[in-house]
């Protein structure tokens, strides 16, 4: 059978109407791409709809400052993704006039854009013939032509590239480059497919060798650090609070906090308590000092647990700049600490 056009007339029957598949602009197609990196569909559409909405074109974002772009991310994650799109969006607007690369090549070079979304944004608004690799397409690929290579190695993209241009219609990249990712995102799923009713269940080699969930191979080994965060959520005679932005690089830069105590362990009151009393505050500044939970809010990340600890902090008097509840909710927060805040 024809895998190409098989493909392409599947998609066209069931393809989503997902927002940004009816332009060619090439501004919500790099928008879309970055927030759909390590995110679902279903839950990056509304962040997309929002960021079209706040800045329709790359100059409204890259006239907002950082805080507004960060506000509007919250609950992406990934934040570093967030922190790139808008120095690109500068970048595009005042050195490049607001006028996108158009070669897949000149795409790479912009600061957050890699090579699936250099191939997306060249394939879907320039027409260029460059196929995409994501792990829906090693999925669909591997599978139907039986690929054992393990996609944990860096040659893999290269081999699953070269088999993509083999099978991508030059006249129609776009098409292609949209109907093999939709594919393997609503059909030939990770876990489980429905291959009773896939179009190419008579064809798919992993399917006839009864390997379709032993594939693709990925033989990466994700390594796991735990850290142990207690928040100090303070409270002064007038309820202000005091937050800090975390300036080091690593996960959640220039986000806002509570003050933090990291620790190796869950540390008990009695350790918590004497570092507040020895680190934070002045001796009797302290009113009183109770556990939000008594059991840690365990956040996964990629490669990292968090095990999460809200500490209320009683002190006299007033905390000089404080914050009121209400201008608290407008900072850009971890997603964990703002559904904190949301809740209590």
């Amino acid at each position: 059978m024809n895998f190409t056009k098989s493909l392409t007339q599947w998609y066209l029957q069931n393809k989503r109407n997902l927002p940004w598949r009816n332009t060619a602009d090439p501004y919500p197609i790099w928008l879309s791409e970055i927030i759909l990196q390590q995110t679902r569909v279903v839950q990056g559409t509304p962040f997309f709809l929002s960021f079209m909405n706040a800045f329709p074109t790359v100059f409204d974002l890259a006239n907002a400052n950082e805080e507004q772009v960060l506000k509007l991310w919250q609950g992406l994650g990934y934040y570093s993704r967030a922190r790139n799109l808008h120095k690109t969006a500068q970048f595009v607007a005042q050195e490049l006039s607001g006028v996108f690369p158009t070669t897949y090549k000149e795409l790479l070079k912009l600061k957050g854009v890699g090579e699936y979304t250099a191939a997306a944004i060249a394939s879907f608004s320039y027409n260029e013939v460059v196929p995409v690799v994501d792990g829906n397409v090693f999925r669909v690929l591997s599978r139907f032509f039986d690929v054992e290579t393990d996609i944990a190695v860096a040659s893999a993209k290269k081999e699953f590239a070269a088999l993509a241009f083999e099978l991508i219609p030059k006249d129609n990249p776009a098409l292609f480059n949209q109907a093999i990712m939709e594919f393997g995102a609503i059909q030939c799923v990770p876990k489980s497919p429905n291959c009773s009713i896939c179009i190419f269940n008579e064809s798919c080699a992993a399917l006839q060798k009864k390997k379709v969930d032993q594939l693709p191979v990925n033989n990466k080994k994700l390594k796991v650090r735990n850290r142990f965060f207690n928040y100090l959520v303070v409270s002064d005679e007038n309820e202000n609070t005091i937050i800090q932005k975390r300036t080091t690089k690593g996960i959640w830069y220039n986000l806002y906090e509570f003050p933090l105590i990291e620790t190796n362990v869950v540390e008990d009151f009695d350790s918590i308590s004497t570092i507040i009393h020895d680190e934070f505050f002045e001796k009797n500044a302290v009113l009183n000092i109770d556990e939000w939970n008594e059991k840690s809010i365990i956040h996964k990340l990629s490669h990292q647990h968090l095990h999460i600890k809200f500490w209320k902090v009683a002190v006299k008097g007033t905390i000089e700049n404080g914050i009121n509840a209400e201008t608290l909710k407008t900072y850009p927060f971890p997603i964990v600490i703002f559904n904190f805040i949301e809740k209590n």
